[in-house]
């Protein structure tokens, strides 16, 4: 049965295309929006085939038709038509915003839009319409671009619940979201709580960019939320270097990690995104906009050349990243992958090589090798509860972070918060736990909430210093200058931790299918169906020139992104 939001929509966009139908058109080929790109459409409508209410008046069929199945969306935009209507307006006298004029986008729901509810998926923030726009917000808008709707993602980025954790785009607003290349639920026993057959990734949601509800979206990672996503999504993603778009107006977890980062369908999509998201202007409101030096009239599809890959040097961290490694003081190994993605990395290095590249392998992360516990990067953790945090082998940055940031962002908010700082979310959740405000929990909450900013000032400063030094100084950065490296190679998004500490950038391309194999087998009777599985190209701060270029050419010259079947 179909939600009243869902029906809703249907009504609209077969009202609207009814009275559309009645008119006389010509009888050239109407304009299709599955799999389109956005450069496609800006031809289209360019040339008159299409208009921006069209484009939108499609998406809503599609939401309306597939977003039961999917839960791709926390909020549609009830006023997309309208905004529609006037970006053809503005086509019509020759006023053209941007690359993004007419273009309908989606936003994770952590984003802030002051003309509908930002909720970042929790009970307690299920009325805010804050009383600012995110400024990338602001940049998409002065852009042209339509806000579609605002999208499923795990509850406040998925730093609630530890212990058990919640999974992958569960929030107590609107359950679970599922992945369109096998939108099934979970049949073990072990996991029967209604979650996914298919995992969507991290916190973002790729889920409605994959089947083509909107063009493209924009997510949010700390470590591995916009990568993930898009990995399981098969979609090109880029995840920028902290700083290159301002996270003014996005709700945090920690300011050392966060950004956000267009998600879409093709690597020239990301790329016209970036340069709108990334904005005109340093933002006074996040100093960290002032990093890197973007490119003339911030214009990133320059460096989008068929012939990237030729010449340049890549390395392939073999050790814990494709192969199996034993830590310090271990007695089994850990990491690597099993045949099939195995077999996916081999071919995509042989492109690589095909393509004229200079491929250095292996290209071992030093911090991944070493074989002192002390300097070994996978012996450093995150800290998840107190008992972590006591035994002084992980960081407290997420959780110092969560405390500092989130309620710095709350106060923002003034009146129109609707609790005044961590302390009153938790106690919120707990006297809503009927209402399912905390299914899995909150300890990622109550660790953050027991950082007392002065007391644990010296802890968070040392572990901070530790993470750069072994993700960046005596990681990527090291291996990086050694082998004068354009990139490192990472399959799928298992590069995302050691990159996002430091907040350095990687672009992923969709690349190939693999079977969907988790370690607790589904029943014999479940037929589990293949699961997308992406190649991701990771560099030092302020590399993304460089990446994009080399993530154009390996996806030019293979193009594997397939539709998924379930929303034709």
């Amino acid at each position: 049965m179909k939600s009243a939001v869902t029906s809703a929509l249907l009504v609209l966009a077969v009202t609207f295309t009814v009275s559309a139908a009645t008119k006389p058109k010509p009888a050239a080929k109407p304009f299709n929006v599955v799999e389109a790109s956005i450069s496609d459409m800006q031809a289209a409508l360019k040339d008159g085939r299409v208009t921006s209410h069209e484009l939108v008046l499609q998406y809503l069929v599609r939401i309306a038709t597939y977003e039961d199945k999917l839960h791709a969306a926390i909020t549609v935009n009830p006023n997309a038509l309208k905004e529609a209507d006037e970006r053809d307006r503005e086509r019509a006298v020759g006023k053209i915003r941007g690359p993004l004029h007419g273009i309908p986008i989606a936003l994770k729901d952590n984003i802030q839009t002051t003309d509908l509810p930002t909720t970042g998926g929790a009970l307690a923030f299920v009325n805010l319409v804050p009383p600012y726009d995110a400024t990338l917000t602001k940049n998409l808008r002065d852009a042209g671009a339509i806000i579609m709707a605002k999208t499923q993602l795990t509850e406040l980025a998925n730093w609630v619940a530890g212990n058990p954790p919640m999974p992958t785009n569960y929030n107590a607003l609107n359950g679970y979201g599922f992945n369109p290349y096998d939108p099934r639920r979970d049949p073990r026993t072990e996991t029967g709580d209604g979650r996914p057959a298919l995992a969507t990734g991290g916190s973002s949601s790729g889920a409605g960019t994959t089947a083509n509800f909107w063009a493209a979206n924009v997510g949010s990672e700390t470590s591995g939320s916009i990568l993930s996503p898009s990995n399981q999504n098969m979609l090109a993603a880029i995840k920028p270097t902290v700083g290159r778009i301002s996270r003014y107006g996005v709700i945090p977890i920690t300011a050392d990690q966060d950004t956000a980062g267009p998600m879409a369908k093709y690597v020239t999509d990301a790329a016209i995104m970036f340069g709108v998201l990334e904005g005109n202007n340093p933002d006074p409101n996040d100093a960290a906009t002032t990093r890197c030096t973007p490119p003339p009239n911030h214009d990133y599809t320059v460096f989008l050349k068929k012939d990237g890959l030729k010449g340049s040097r890549i390395g392939i961290p073999r050790a814990g990243f494709y192969d199996k490694f034993t830590t310090p003081g271990a007695t089994t190994p850990r990491g690597g992958l099993n045949p099939e993605q195995t077999k996916a990395m081999n071919d995509a290095i042989a492109v690589l090589k095909a393509e004229g590249a200079i491929v250095i392998d292996p290209a071992d992360i030093p911090s991944v090798v070493d074989k002192n516990a002390a300097d070994n990067y996978f012996l450093w953790g995150v800290c998840t509860d107190m008992d972590d945090v006591k035994g002084k082998k992980c960081s407290i940055d997420l959780a110092y972070g969560m405390e500092r940031d989130f309620n710095k962002w709350l106060a923002s908010l003034g009146t129109a918060a609707p609790v005044k700082s961590l302390a009153e979310l938790r106690k919120w959740n707990s006297d809503h736990q009927k209402m399912g405000a905390i299914r899995y929990g909150q300890s990622l909450l109550d660790i953050s909430d027991a950082m007392d900013l002065d007391l644990f000032k010296s802890r968070y400063e040392s572990d901070r210093a530790n993470d750069i030094r072994l993700s960046a100084t005596h990681g990527i950065d090291e291996v990086m200058k050694s082998q004068n490296l354009d990139a490192l190679l990472f399959p799928g998004p298992s590069g995302a931790s050691i990159a996002a500490r430091p907040g350095y950038p990687t672009v992923i391309v969709p690349w190939a299918m693999v079977p969907n194999a988790p370690q607790t087998a589904f029943p014999e009777t479940f037929k589990a169906l293949p699961q997308p599985f992406g190649v991701s190209f990771t560099g030092m701060a302020c590399s993304e020139p460089t990446l994009l270029k080399l993530a154009y050419s390996f996806e030019q010259a293979t193009k594997k992104r397939v539709p998924p079947a379930s929303t034709p």
